[in-house]
C-alpha cells in the first residue's frame, strides 16, 4: 500500500459524493471523528459526521468508511452506516411547529437526558447543547466501527478535530496528505497540522440549508 492508492480511493470517493462532506446540505453539522487504522498490509480510515436532518427526522452519525480491507460493501457509505441515535424522534419535536423543541427529555441509545432548553428552541440549537457532554452517545462504538473493517486491524489514531478539506479533493488537502503518509508508514508523527482545525459546527453555515 502507498499514500496515491489512498488518495486516490479518497478522491474516487468525492467525486462519488460519499467522501464526508461538513457543508451538506441536507444534514446540519453537529459533530464529527475520525479514525485511522492500519498494519503492515492493510489500512482503513473512517470518518464520523454527526447531522440532523429535518427530512430524515433524526439525529444521525453517518460512518464513512475507507481502506484496502474492508470486510462488506464498497469504499463510502452504505444504508447501514446511516445510525440514527434519537430513540423518541417523535416526542421531542413539537408537531404544530416543525423543527422545533418539543419540551420533553430526549432519549438516545436508551439513555433518557434532560436537556437544558426551552419549549419551542430551535431543535438544531438544542441538539448542539448534546456535545461535548453526551457525544459518545452520538459517536460510534467499537462494534458499529468494526461492522466493515477486520476486528483485529489496530487503531493507530483518532482524531476529534482538524482542518477538513472544503471544495477540494482529498489529495489537494494538506490534512489526508499527512493521514495518508501515517497509515501508509504507521508513523503518527507525519500527521503534524499547520492550519487550525475547522471540524466544529460553526464552520460550515451552509450545512442544512437546503
Amino acid at each position: 500500500m502507498d499514500s496515491v492508492e489512498i488518495l486516490s480511493q479518497l478522491d474516487t470517493a468525492a467525486e462519488q459524493y460519499t467522501f464526508p462532506d461538513l457543508n451538506n446540505g441536507y444534514y446540519y453539522a453537529v459533530d464529527a471523528r475520525l479514525h485511522a487504522y492500519r498494519d503492515a498490509r492493510r489500512w482503513a480510515l473512517i470518518v464520523e459526521t454527526v447531522g440532523y436532518s429535518p427530512r430524515a427526522g433524526n439525529l444521525t452519525d453517518i460512518l464513512h468508511i475507507f481502506g484496502n480491507c474492508l470486510t462488506s460493501g464498497e469504499p463510502g457509505f452504505e444504508n447501514a452506516d446511516f445510525l440514527d441515535r434519537i430513540d423518541n424522534w417523535d416526542e421531542i419535536e413539537d408537531d404544530d411547529q416543525p423543527e422545533t423543541y418539543g419540551g420533553t427529555s430526549i432519549v438516545i441509545r436508551g439513555d433518557r437526558l434532560d436537556m437544558p432548553a426551552e419549549h419551542g428552541e430551535e431543535l438544531i440549537d438544542v441538539l448542539r447543547r448534546l456535545v461535548p457532554d453526551h457525544r459518545e452517545l452520538l459517536l460510534a462504538d467499537e462494534s458499529e466501527l468494526r461492522r466493515r473493517i477486520p476486528a483485529d486491524l489496530p487503531e493507530i489514531m483518532r482524531l476529534d478535530q482538524w482542518h477538513h478539506p472544503d471544495g477540494k479533493l482529498p489529495s489537494e488537502s494538506t490534512t489526508f496528505n499527512q493521514l495518508a503518509d501515517v497509515l501508509t508508514t504507521g508513523d503518527v508523527e507525519r500527521y503534524a497540522p499547520d492550519t487550525p482545525p475547522n471540524t466544529h459546527w460553526s464552520n460550515w453555515p451552509e450545512s442544512g440549508t437546503l
